[in-house]
């Protein structure tokens, strides 16, 4: 039977939520109140039928592409399932890293296709390895699928891989799949988007984790032209025509990207030290640090790390995303960006509870 359902999904909206919340993935919510927009200016309906000409534009400008190659979506997760559905047939043989993000391979899997896999070592500090790559794809290969920033590592893949990865895919006629939706998180020297590398790569990303409006639902996909158009037909099966008031608030927000970026960032930087040295006194935790993103990859190095997260979310209020939802299951995820004075006691009930272990095997 097709696959239908997404267990990290389910969980992020029924069990993730606790007191001290460190299973986010995203910046805080930035308020309506702080985004300088006239609301005498929104209307609800307007003229959108394959896109918003101003918000394509703001998406173009962005990236520094043709707004012909602008596909708007919901978010990145419908930009991730247009794009693989726009790309494959069921049955095509589709290559994603592991580990991955658990709805990338819901989506690859409800549309039907063989999926194989490349590894992320940890001990190479998550990066992709493009000989790795190599090895895993096929003649049958029609799409090879990453995200970067890695979720859920933050890992960064630089042009010289990126481009690695392009040569490999062109030499089989596949394309590359570049989820982008962290790449923002890099605050100095931000990559430019995969998306110049070449005609090989597509790219996904939304205002949702960096920027803190995710219910703009501000997602879109690059695409070459051809490729851009058959998506936007393909999108008239699923959801037709976007949020009018939505596209005219996403305007006003890429018009004071800085603003929203400067806000999280500040957030974001002190969660990041604070966690960095609180890994450094724990010796029952390791993770390989990055310097961006919104989101760390822990792994507990002794013990049930399910068990361990279901102690910490009843008994200590707090909760992490187990790492089960990446493949991983002696890891699990921790984010940042949210609230700096509720992320310093969700660590210091995190160190509790580790101590709390250590008592109870000793």
């Amino acid at each position: 039977m097709r696959h239908k359902h997404s267990d990290y999904m389910h969980w992020s909206k029924t069990r993730s939520r606790a007191r001290f919340n460190l299973a986010t993935s995203g910046a805080a919510a930035f308020p309506l109140r702080e985004l300088p927009v006239d609301l005498r200016q929104l209307e609800i309906n307007g003229e959108n039928s394959y896109g918003y000409a101003p918000l394509q534009a703001a998406i173009a400008e962005h990236h520094g592409v043709d707004p012909e190659c602008v596909v708007e979506s919901a978010g990145t997760s419908m930009a991730n399932h247009l794009a693989m559905a726009a790309v494959i047939e069921s049955g095509d043989e589709v290559l994603i890293e592991h580990p991955a993000y658990g709805p990338i391979l819901d989506v690859a899997h409800y549309l039907e296709a063989k999926v194989k896999r490349f590894r992320r070592i940890e001990e190479n500090g998550w990066a992709v390895d493009p000989a790795e790559v190599c090895r895993s794809v096929t003649p049958k290969t029609r799409l090879i699928v990453i995200t970067n920033l890695h979720n859920p590592t933050s890992a960064l893949t630089p042009d010289s891989v990126l481009r690695e990865i392009g040569d490999i895919a062109r030499t089989i006629g596949a394309l590359v799949l570049v989820d982008e939706v962290y790449l923002d998180a890099v605050y100095e020297e931000t990559p430019r988007t995969s998306f110049h590398l070449g005609p090989e790569f597509v790219v996904t990303s939304s205002l949702t984790k960096v920027y803190g409006v995710s219910g703009l639902r501000c997602g879109w996909i690059l695409a070459r032209p051809e490729l851009a158009w058959k998506t936007r037909r393909l999108n008239d099966l699923y959801s037709a025509t976007p949020v009018y008031p939505a596209e005219l608030l996403s305007v006003i927000a890429f018009q004071h990207l800085n603003l929203l970026r400067q806000r999280a960032r500040r957030t974001l930087e002190a969660d990041r030290k604070l966690l960095r040295d609180f890994l450094e006194q724990q010796p029952a935790l390791a993770a390989v640090p990055t310097d961006w993103g919104t989101t760390s990859f822990v792994r507990l190095c002794e013990g049930d790390a399910d068990i361990f997260l279901e102690r910490l979310q009843s008994e200590f209020e707090t909760s992490a995303v187990p790492g089960r939802f990446f493949e991983m299951p002696d890891h699990f995820r921790i984010g940042m960006g949210v609230n700096t004075e509720m992320f310093s006691e969700g660590l210091n009930r995190l160190g509790r509870a580790l101590a709390s272990a250590s008592v109870r095997k000793s």
